[in-house]
């Protein structure tokens, strides 16, 4: 027979064990994430903050003034928006098609998976400098494919109007590995009666692509595209190797990480460089709710 003081302690022992092994992540979670996400808004509102000293003027909104009217934060606006709607649209397209191709039986398929998903497994900084001797106007391979159409050799890397293009052609390529895998996985759970179905009722290809595909894989796609948003609007890692550390060739594609940095490592204004990542958080958070809402509606349209 067990006393009342043991079952107590057995049900004290219950209610605490989940806790314990619960303790490390929540740990992890509150120094690495959740502190670091607290500290940027406590900061941003710091004026004149010192870090050496960590001193600071006074509270207030000038840190958000000086960064919205800075003409380089516009411009990191402007570039990172206009890489978003480029890159997430087009990535998706292709990932879709392409996803739909690898999920038949085609010969030779594996050499294709393995192209597709390489950029997975390798350094983006190794793979950046690479794209920097493709993009190259003597030499490189871009031009060169140009140059058997007849025309003439383009400025990737060295002319400020092909940098968004080469940043974007770049980012493209970059995304795709991850997106098809995803989309590959939700084409795997669309059940095959329904083709079968459609074929039975003299469906063409084209006809089941747009009709059954695509409908039936829209929660992965929409999905993939929330995940690639957030993704594209932290682009850094692509830039910066392609451009040699350097934001553009003449300074004149600034992203808003990029411009991060710049506030943070140059400028030495850690408030700047803080109220510039809450901007950039709240703007990945309203294409996120404009993403999801649109997703609900074709939910409902759907169901």
């Amino acid at each position: 027979m067990f006393s009342k003081k043991d079952i107590h302690k057995k049900m004290l022992k219950d209610k605490i064990e989940p806790f314990l092994y619960l303790f490390p992540f929540m740990l992890f979670l509150i120094v690495f994430t959740i502190y670091p996400v607290i500290n940027v808004f406590t900061l941003s509102f710091k004026e004149n903050f010192s870090y050496l000293r960590g001193t600071y003027d006074g509270i207030g909104l000038a840190n958000y003034h000086e960064v919205l009217t800075d003409e380089k934060f516009r411009q990191a606006l402007l570039n990172t928006f206009l890489y978003v709607l480029c890159v997430v649209p087009v990535s998706t397209a292709i990932a879709t098609f392409t996803a739909y191709l690898l999920n038949h039986k085609i010969k030779g398929i594996a050499i294709f998976q393995t192209a597709y998903f390489m950029p997975m497994v390798t350094s983006i900084t190794a793979v950046g400098l690479i794209w920097r001797l493709m993009y190259n106007q003597k030499y490189g391979i871009f031009n060169y494919i140009l140059s058997l159409f007849g025309i003439e050799k383009i400025g990737w890397l060295t002319e400020s109007r092909w940098s968004l293009l080469a940043l974007v052609i770049f980012g493209i390529w970059n995304i795709l590995p991850f997106t098809i895998i995803l989309l590959l996985s939700g084409l795997q759970n669309i059940d095959e009666i329904y083709y079968t179905a459609a074929k039975v009722d003299g469906a063409k290809s084209g006809k089941i692509f747009f009709r059954i595909t695509v409908p039936l894989l829209s929660p992965t796609i929409f999905l993939v595209s929330i995940m690639n948003t957030i993704s594209s609007f932290k682009v850094f890692s692509e830039l910066y190797p392609l451009f040699n550390g350097k934001p553009g060739p003449y300074f004149n594609f600034y992203t808003v990480v990029y411009y991060i940095r710049y506030a943070m490592m140059e400028k030495r204004k850690y408030g700047y460089a803080a109220a510039a990542a809450v901007i950039l958080f709240f703007c990945i958070m309203i294409f996120t709710f404009i993403e999801l809402f649109f997703k609900n509606k074709n939910k409902k349209r759907m169901g």
